[in-house]
């Protein structure tokens, strides 16, 4: 290897050899490390990281998330070709430190006194001036100013055939080229904080030390040594939960294939947990108070862990991440929908499960969250006027109340509306849909209803189910709206009563044709037959059959009725509909021992929303749904564990990459010659030029002022 102006060059007989380094330390090759990497981060950001693989199925299909699952898209930070990347960088990167720090040290030291007088005429910024004064009084005139200026100046006497003739060369603002090295220093130390504090070394144990994820279910204590790293692990982060009264030890290192259990040499136990919220239902302040036991001295301390104020404890930081449930306990009411069911009430915690079974069906229910607050913005919930039910084209109204029930727009009005409950219910081949239902009504739309969500997979957002309350604010007027329904019985006597409330007396062949009408009509609502809607008029696929709800009886006018009389036709088996439910309301109340409700506002609007709410039942895949009774909120602490050794590292880094980036930006570097040669008695000639790594308006007038200063030359 030699050192000279041009950098560091390797001296070797391998063209290849030379190449390979001159390749790995161009500055070409380090931008497209760079470019791959803001990629990699891109998609890091985007895509979801450390995901369960079923959520990457259902958000991507099968086939995709295989294929982004085999370039490890799902854990960006730790797949192998971002380590690698990552490492080829801080080998560039050194490398080109190597190469062009002699070069830059050199700059450093060099006044560059010994230009010849020619070239100075190739500079842009040049002047001549014919000063009264020799060439050795000016030379130092000059060289005093500008050490009076803060520059740096080297004087040289050069011998010419018309005299002695003196070179006054000056530099200012050198610590530029020093800026150069910091960045690139700054970024071989955050890469290898990075590889450091990565799971490069937990990835080394796995592969060097026989350790494996682990996949199964069970107690953290008899998990089995090949998934546990020892205490002694240089570098980890992982979580850990505690609930509220307990203490935990084991903090868990996700891993695509499963998790690896970190054991700590100290016990985190959890005595209080304090959240605090802002009107928005944001957590405002969410702390720990912890007692931290350590395993081999016994010493115990207590500590408060806050968003941005961990504790440490033997090299290890104890971060607040986040909150969970700790296992809170609820009791539920199961309330029927779809299917003549008896009421029943079920308890758990949340995270185990239930059995369910009614005959050959059987569901799982499982517990999966209990949110105490809920936050939901009800700006505009009034826009639209509502739905009327007497339109045939029912599509956009039913979608608009199966919507969220948290809409946003433009304005915010932020409400807390309670509790919920969020569970699932699996089915005996193992498929489960996801409910959330809030334990107390909501208003919307000037009407308080219960919301009961539901969605298939978990990438979806919740749909709405929404049930009028009753004139107690209960949703058991629903229930035995829903129940008379499917009674056979009851929609023929609601039928009688409608047809005999609407006809005047002595025209028993028009009640006759009116009670025909409405028992179709019931009919349909109920789920009594399927209709076959009629087949789109542009060949495409046939649409199936639809059974029950206003979406059956829709297609029943498409099928059988002319389309120039469909809006009479439909105009008129609404108003139909909505008499014989009114009745099948009554004769409901009556069967549980309740007076008959008045014909008021208040009624009608529950009406209104029931028919709504009774069609959109059909779209509901389960028989029952379970609303929250009571609960016991259990609180637990989600904390993340790190020993960082390359923390430090990472922040000096960044320190230097400030430096850096101030002193190549905000540093200006000027050299600044001046050739003074005799011109006669007392007197000299003067050349001067100014160089500047960077061009800008203010080197111009920097040498409009120097010419004045030094050369006594008017700009």
């Amino acid at each position: 290897m030699t050192v000279s102006t041009q950098g560091l060059h390797l001296r070797t007989g391998s063209r290849i050899v030379s190449g390979t380094v001159e390749l790995l330390s161009s500055m070409r090759f380090a931008i497209s490390l760079l470019s791959v990497i803001c990629i990699a981060s891109v998609i890091g950001t985007v895509v979801k990281q450390h995901e369960p693989f079923i959520n990457y199925v259902n958000q991507f299909g099968p086939f995709w998330a295989d294929v982004f699952s085999s370039a490890n898209l799902f854990s960006v930070y730790s797949a192998w070709w971002f380590l690698l990347i990552l490492a080829f960088l801080v080998v560039s990167t050194s490398l080109c430190i190597i190469r062009n720090t002699p070069k830059i040290l050199s700059d450093f030291k060099a006044y560059k006194e010994n230009i010849r007088e020619q070239s100075l005429k190739a500079f842009p910024h040049r002047a001549e001036g014919e000063l009264g004064e020799t060439p050795e009084v000016a030379a130092n005139r000059i060289g005093q100013t500008l050490l009076g200026s803060g520059w740096k100046v080297k004087l040289q006497s050069r011998v010419t055939p018309s005299g002695t003739g003196w070179m006054v060369a000056a530099k200012t603002g050198t610590a530029n080229k020093i800026g150069y090295l910091a960045a690139h220093s700054a970024i071989v130390l955050v890469c290898i904080g990075g590889l450091l504090d990565g799971d490069l070394m937990v990835r080394a144990q796995m592969w060097f030390n026989g350790k494996s994820p682990f996949m199964g279910g069970g107690l953290i204590a008899d998990v089995p040594a090949q998934h546990r790293l020892s205490t002694g692990n240089p570098t980890f982060r992982g979580n850990l939960l505690v609930t509220e009264g307990t203490t935990a030890g084991t903090a868990i290192i996700a891993q695509p294939q499963g998790v690896l259990l970190q054991d700590l040499p100290f016990g985190v136990e959890l005595k209080k947990f304090i959240v605090e919220y802002y009107d928005t239902g944001m957590p405002k302040l969410f702390a720990s108070e912890i007692v931290i036991h350590d395993n081999e001295t016994g010493e115990s301390k207590e500590a408060r862990v806050e968003v941005n104020h961990p504790a440490t404890h033997r090299g290890i930081n104890i971060y607040q991440s986040s909150f969970d449930d700790g296992g809170s306990r609820v009791k539920l009411q199961a309330v029927p929908l779809n299917r003549a069911t008896a009421p029943f009430e079920v308890e758990g915690t949340i995270g185990s499960s239930t059995s369910l079974s009614n005959g050959d069906d059987k569901l799982t229910l499982e517990y999966t969250g209990l949110r105490v607050i809920n936050v939901e913005n009800f700006a505009g919930s009034n826009a639209g006027g509502g739905t009327d039910v007497r339109k045939v084209d029912l599509r956009s109204s039913i979608e608009s109340r199966l919507g969220s029930g948290h809409k946003t727009v433009t304005e915010k009005t932020l409400r807390n509306v309670g509790p919920s409950i969020t569970y699932k219910l699996r089915d005996a081949a193992g498929q489960a849909v996801e409910y959330h239902n809030y334990m107390l009504p909501v208003e919307i739309d000037g009407t308080r209803v219960y919301l009961l969500g539901l969605r298939e997979t978990p990438s979806e957002p919740f749909r709405y189910l929404r049930i009028p309350v009753d004139e107690k604010d209960g949703i058991d007027g629903f229930v035995r709206l829903r129940a008379a329904l499917s009674d056979p019985v009851l929609r023929e006597q609601a039928v009688r009563r409608y047809a005999k409330a609407a006809v005047e007396d002595g025209r028993p062949e028009l009640a006759d044709a009116l009670a025909v009408s409405a028992t179709r009509a019931l009919g349909l609502f109920a789920g009594e037959e399927s209709v076959n809607a009629p087949s789109p008029s542009d060949g495409g696929a046939a649409r199936p059959a639809v059974r029950g709800g206003l979406q059956a009886v829709s297609a029943f006018l498409e099928s059988n009725v002319p389309e120039g009389e469909r809006e009479r036709a439909s105009d008129v088996l609404v108003r139909i509909l909505n008499g014989t439910l009114f009745e099948l309301m009554q004769l409901g109340r009556e069967r549980a021992g309740l007076p008959p409700l008045e014909q008021s506002e208040a009624t009608q609007q529950f009406m209104s929303q029931s028919v709504i709410s009774l069609s959109d039942t059909f779209f509901y895949p389960a028989p029952m749904t379970f609303q929250l009774k009571d609960f016991t909120h259990v609180q637990a602490s989600v904390f993340q564990v790190a020993r960082a050794p390359g923390q430090n590292i990472v922040y000096l880094g960044c320190l230097l990459l400030i430096v850096g980036v101030f002193a190549m930006l905000y540093i200006r570097e000027r050299r600044l010659w001046v050739w003074l040669s005799p011109s006669g008695d007392d007197r000299s000639q003067a050349r001067m030029a100014l160089s500047l790594n960077r061009k800008t308006m203010e080197a111009d007038r920097e040498f409009d002022m120097l010419k004045t200063q030094l050369l006594k030359v008017q700009p």
